[in-house]
């Protein structure tokens, strides 16, 4: 039936999103000048009579009879702004799109849910799917075809194709849609045996080794495939195997990977912050939008690299990238906004690459040979024609070495360089910002910051952290224990997902840990018991995306495998299992562990994209170690030992017998240590040094 709907319509070109075209202005404006969003807003001046998604839509067109056009891209997406130019914005395709159809805009990272379902529908047709995500439903919603990108001649062909069918056999139109909502309800977990007994072993979790090496390219660093994405989730697990093991082919995986990147296109090196991803093998060419979920967490990877190795290069990173955020990313209320978009002046990149003329004029002539031999700049470009990206030759010493300076001599003439970079840079047109504030992209940056705290020990991300937390408490966090997924301009309108509260809750735990303030274990508990009330679905033992209480779409549907997010189920079991340890919680516990049985199968059939369920599996194996730290200065010493790479390990304490696991241990003076496992404690001990050995000889010995 799919492949039979895709050779009714004509051929679909599937292209990538990467940035934004310069938007053509209209006198005119629809429904989305009202929006939330600033990729809605973006095609307000559009000819079409764009509305948002919402029941006023859907009972228009079930008045009037007409199909939905259900466009569906985000504000970072370069071909959702190509189609916008080339169609969108052009009069004769407007004015059929308006007679014909009742035409949707949805941004998917505000509504992610309707994206879910629509993207299924698309992949069932042709088997890929990509952004702008093109659909057309009946007026209740029922997809009958979907596609991607096409031009303007395309576009108009497909809209033409599809009224007449619609007009002419709308029964076959129906058969469509029936069969294809019958494909995107299909959830196989639904009828998934729950009997099993969960028999995830040390020895199953260290085979698991063998996927990433069949894939790692070991010369580039990554994966061997092109475009490259960073996927912190897969190696964040190779970090964790390394803990557990001491495998050093896994963390050479690592490094090598961190470093590759630290030296490509992908990484901005005089303005901090990572591309989304490169679309070459070597990082060196990437498409150029930044992202805040990409740049939390890699912030986090390269902490916990740097917690390992102390490679110094991983800690600039940590503070440039921290630093970009707080400079172009940042709300004065405490939020983070969400991307920046990959064009400027209708040019994709041109905000970041550079001429020879235009690099000679910045540095003044001032070590200008030295510079250009580090970056590779030459007159004729080392990217396209005329123009260069900042890349790096070899590894700064080497690079000194080779020219006869010291390591800090070289660190002071690349320091100056990049400055007098960044002000010429600073004087360009900068591409636009979509400042919407994301509740689950604003809790990953919690976390890194926490991350980058323990790592390199700035107070400041600590605070940071907090007040970003104030911010998400504050603003998004509604008294009947529900969350807000969006804010901008001092107003939340949508309902939180899944993943909303899962990564907010992650989040929370990450920072009672640093600095055992129990407001936010209760807030990461009270979020879970939610999610339990109103995602869970006691049949298939998962958790759906939506919550019980939500618009209800065409298709309930699950988050399951890891991707460049990890999966939201994912991350609400690690919570839960968490949790369990820290409240003495069985049902947590029990719920966690249904979870983890549920998707063993996949975990050692596909680890990488169950990264995340892996890295649970190896919780499971090798057993939590609850580390309890009471007395006058716990925190300032708690501190101290994370300041560590310890993933096996939860943190608790202070001076108040508030948890299970505190009992009988506080009211000390002196500050003291019991290191925990399986509800059994070792001997208090009173230094950190102690402590970590005990933290260490915890873990299962896996050679």
């Amino acid at each position: 039936m799919y492949k039979l709907l895709a050779l009714i319509i004509l051929s679909v070109s599937l292209l990538s999103c990467n940035g934004q075209q310069n938007i053509k202005q209209h006198a005119s404006m629809n429904k989305l000048k009202y929006s939330s969003s600033p990729y809605l807003q973006q095609h307000a001046h559009n000819p079409v009579h764009w509305q948002e998604w919402g029941p006023d839509a859907l009972d228009m067109a079930k008045k009037l009879n007409k199909p939905l056009i259900i466009s569906i891209g985000y504000a970072a997406c370069h071909w959702c702004h190509v189609m916008e130019h080339e169609s969108f914005s052009d009069n004769e395709v407007a004015a059929f799109m308006n007679d014909n159809f009742i035409c949707i805009k949805v941004d998917r990272e505000e509504r992610p849910d309707i994206d879910q379902v629509y993207m299924e529908a698309v992949q069932l047709i042709s088997g890929r799917g990509g952004w702008p995500l093109n659909a057309f439903a009946l007026p209740d919603g029922r997809p009958f075809f979907a596609g991607t990108y096409f031009d303007k001649q395309k576009w108009m062909e497909v809209m033409g194709q599809i009224n007449d069918l619609y007009n002419s056999d709308y029964s076959k139109v129906v058969e469509y849609a029936e069969e294809l909502t019958k494909g995107i309800n299909q959830n196989p977990i639904d009828v998934r045996s729950q009997t099993d007994e969960l028999a995830f072993s040390m020895d199953d979790y260290i085979s698991l080794k063998n996927q990433w090496l069949k894939n790692i390219d070991f010369k580039d660093g990554g994966f061997k495939r092109a475009p490259k994405f960073p996927l912190p989730v897969a190696w964040e697990f190779l970090l964790e195997y390394y803990y557990y093991t001491d495998d050093l082919e896994a963390l050479n995986a690592v490094e090598l990977l961190l470093n590759k990147m630290a030296m490509g296109g992908i990484y901005d090196q005089i303005g901090g912050g990572f591309a989304r991803y490169s679309v070459d093998e070597k990082w060196e060419v990437p498409h150029f939008e930044k992202m805040l979920y990409d740049n939390a967490q890699l912030i986090s990877l390269y902490s916990h690299a740097y917690q390992i190795t102390k490679t110094k290069r991983y800690g600039e990173i940590i503070d440039q990238t921290i630093g970009f955020i707080n400079r172009e990313l940042s709300d004065k209320n405490g939020g983070f906004y969400s991307s920046i978009n990959a064009d400027s002046e209708g040019e994709e990149g041109v905000f970041y690459v550079w001429s020879y003329d235009d690099m000679v004029t910045a540095l003044n002539s001032k070590n200008i040979e030295l510079i250009t031999d580090y970056y590779q700049i030459t007159r004729n470009g080392n990217w396209e024609e005329g123009k260069n990206m900042l890349l790096p030759v070899s590894k700064k010493k080497k690079f000194a070495e080779n020219n006869g300076l010291s390591i800090e001599e070289f660190d002071s003439i690349l320091n100056e360089a990049n400055d007098a970079l960044f002000i010429k840079r600073s004087e360009r047109i900068r591409p636009t910002t979509d400042d919407k504030i994301l509740t689950s992209w604003n809790s990953m940056m919690i976390t890194s910051l926490i991350d980058a705290f323990h790592a390199v020990n700035n107070a400041d991300y600590l605070k940071l952290a907090i007040r970003n937390s104030n911010f998400i408490r504050d603003n998004m966090l509604q008294q009947d224990g529900s969350l807000l997924r969006n804010y901008m301009n001092g107003k939340s309108g949508i309902d939180a997902f899944l993943d909303d509260y899962a990564l907010y809750a992650q989040a929370c735990i990450n920072l009672y840990s640093a600095t055992f303030d129990k407001q936010w274990l209760d807030i990461a508990k009270n979020l879970s018991d939610y999610c339990i009330k109103h995602f869970y679905n006691s049949e298939s033992r998962m958790f759906y995306y939506t919550s019980n209480l939500s618009e209800e779409l065409v298709a309930r549907k699950y988050e399951i495998p890891d991707n460049v997010i990890p999966s939201s189920n994912s991350i609400i079991a690690k919570v839960l299992y968490k949790l369990g340890h820290y409240y003495d919680d069985t049902e947590y516990l029990n719920i966690c562990e249904q979870m983890l049985v549920n998707e063993t199968t996949n975990i050692m059939r596909s680890a990488i994209w169950y990264s995340n369920w892996a890295s649970l599996g190896g919780l499971y194996a090798n057993g939590i170690t609850e580390v309890a730290i009471t007395g006058k200065n716990a925190v300032q010493y708690s501190n101290e030992v994370q300041d560590n790479y310890l993933p096996a390990s939860i943190f608790l304490g202070g001076n108040s017998e508030n948890l299970p696991l505190l009992k009988n241990k506080t009211g000390n003076t002196e500050t003291t240590y019991y290191v925990c496992k399986d509800k059994v404690c070792d001997l208090p001990v009173y230094n950190v040094n102690e402590t970590l050995l005990r933290i260490y000889a915890s873990k299962i010995d896996s050679k």
